[in-house]
């Protein structure tokens, strides 16, 4: 019933269109400014920096990475879509923590327990996560394929439209002509079976 709503496609909605248009401006834009940044730490950036509120800085990234790991398992509990998002964001914690821990740490008696952490623990439970979300998006696009009438393997996530203007946009052209081809099979079947009710009937 859901899937029969007509909907207006979201990228048709002028304040839409517009939104898209700026946000795509911005991120190029940021993506110029940090190209021009990166360069110029390279060469202007210390070796070696003595920082304060060190303890602060690590803390607030394992108080981060707690609140991401509980988000997960509430959202997974209670079986929600936003379970994407959080995985997501927890192991991008996870490999920022991995990272800044072993690079910090080189040269430093602590070094080995900082590689050892990262290659057992942290990377991988972020590939675990990242993965999990990628099955997550997967099974959504597989579901959608099974209500278009198309048995064949999910297309990958990067040829898949953002929206979807009905269903058998997320397809790609060749799916997308199977799936109508057995929709208008399954129609056909239906009218079939129909016709011969009638019959019965009189």
């Amino acid at each position: 019933m859901l899937a029969a709503i007509d909907m207006p496609h979201p990228l048709r909605d002028p304040v839409n269109v517009r939104r898209r248009r700026v946000g795509l401006i911005v991120v190029m834009g940021i993506c110029l400014i940090m190209t021009g940044w990166i360069v110029i730490l390279i060469f202007q950036l210390p070796r070696d920096y003595k920082v304060t509120h060190w303890r602060g800085v690590w803390v607030g990234l394992d108080i981060a990475e707690l609140a991401g790991f509980a988000g997960t398992w509430l959202a997974a509990w209670k079986q929600r879509q936003v379970l994407v998002f959080f995985m997501i964001f927890t192991g991008t914690l996870l490999l920022a923590d991995a990272w800044f821990d072993v690079v910090l740490s080189y040269g430093n008696k602590g070094f080995g327990m900082s590689l050892f952490s990262a290659i057992v623990a942290e990377v991988p439970l972020a590939i675990l996560l990242y993965a999990g979300a990628r099955r997550l998006v997967r099974l959504s696009v597989l579901e959608i394929m099974r209500l278009e009438g198309v048995r064949g393997p999910v297309p990958p996530l990067w040829r898949v439209p953002l929206f979807a203007d009905g269903l058998e946009e997320t397809l790609p052209n060749r799916l997308r002509t199977l799936g109508a081809r057995n929709q208008r099979g399954a129609m056909s079947q239906e009218s079939r079976l129909s016709r011969l009710s009638q019959h019965d009937r009189r």
